[in-house]
């Protein structure tokens, strides 16, 4: 039993320790998530298609404003 006590770590070091691999881990993710991002960004730019994602959006954001008026402002 004396040797599992001793492999048990302070409260507090675990909740420290715990802390600094969820941010580590988030600061990855997004990281890894905006060069994802930009990668197909590069892609659809090569092959033309971010004029049509353009106006596609703009479409979306003007059916929502006319069918929503209390949005604009």
């Amino acid at each position: 039993m004396d040797k599992y006590e001793k492999v048990l770590k302070p409260w507090k070091q675990i909740v420290i320790n715990n802390f600094i691999g969820g941010v580590a881990w988030a600061i990855g993710a997004t990281i890894g998530f905006s060069l994802i991002v930009a990668i197909i960004t590069i892609i659809l730019k090569q092959i033309n298609l971010i004029p049509f994602i353009g106006s596609f959006t703009a479409e979306i954001t003007k059916y929502v404003l006319q069918s929503n008026p209390q949005l604009i402002k």
